[in-house]
């Protein structure tokens, strides 16, 4: 087993200056205990390594995916104690490939034009309700991009406004079931077994590439379980039975 090597002493400004983050924000952390407290050394300084480096990696990863700072803490308190360093660079690799585009912000007349039509404020309401954008402001909105063809689509789709929201709810709340579980397999038969083998500089790059390589299998399965069971509720929903 090779030697290892000597855990890297910062004092908050060189934290703050390697993070690129400012020692404010670092304090402001620590304090709602999303990062570990410093190793107190002489003089009283306090002095930092290579996980508070890839905690705030992950939490600036995290951040980027729309998660408020309640969330973050939520799971960041699910993570397990003893994490290295490395554990936690493999967190922000697997969370960044799996994150999906980030959100853009534009104004009325570029969502008009991207949208390739005029939008009434019941067409933003719509949109909106389907989360393809949310407001940032007085004609500004956070965009999805991804989303807003098919969000386009549905505004000459007669389903009220209820029925959207009503419609969203159900989907975020299996897609979120699923997710949850689909992550847990992942950490049980891919995380759990990679923990127990001596780890090397390597294995970051290896879970990245995998997990960017299930990323769109996982998406195709799910979509296609989705609509085959779709298809058979409908199915039975709207047919009627033969006396």
């Amino acid at each position: 087993m090779a030697p290892e090597t000597e855990e890297p002493r910062l004092t908050v400004d060189e934290l703050a200056a390697r993070a690129g983050v400012t020692v404010r924000t670092i304090r402001f952390y620590s304090t709602r205990g999303l990062l570990p407290p410093p190793v107190i050394g002489p003089r009283r300084v306090g002095h930092y390594g290579t996980e508070h480096l890839s905690r705030l990696a992950l939490i600036e990863e995290l951040q980027h995916q729309g998660m408020t700072l309640a969330a973050i803490e939520r799971y960041l308190d699910q993570l397990p104690p003893d994490l290295s360093a490395q554990d936690l660079a493999i967190h922000r690799a697997l969370v960044a490939s799996w994150a999906p585009e980030s959100a853009e912000e534009v104004g009325r007349q570029e969502l008009e034009r991207r949208a390739g039509r005029a939008l009434t404020d019941q067409d933003v309401d719509r949109l909106t309700a389907m989360g393809v954008l949310d407001r940032a402001g007085q004609d500004a909105y956070r965009l999805d991009g991804g989303l807003l063809r098919l969000g386009v689509e549905l505004l000459d789709v007669p389903i009220a406004h209820e029925t959207i929201l009503a419609s969203r709810t159900v989907l975020l709340e299996h897609a979120r079931a699923a997710a949850h579980d689909l992550s847990r397999l992942f950490r049980d038969e891919v995380w759990g077994p990679y923990r127990e083998r001596e780890s090397d500089p390597d294995h970051v790059a290896a879970m990245k590439s995998l997990s960017a390589h299930m990323q769109p299998l996982v998406i195709q399965a799910l979509v296609t379980a989705f609509q085959r069971s779709l298809r058979e509720e409908l199915r039975a929903a709207f047919t009627t039975e033969e006396p």
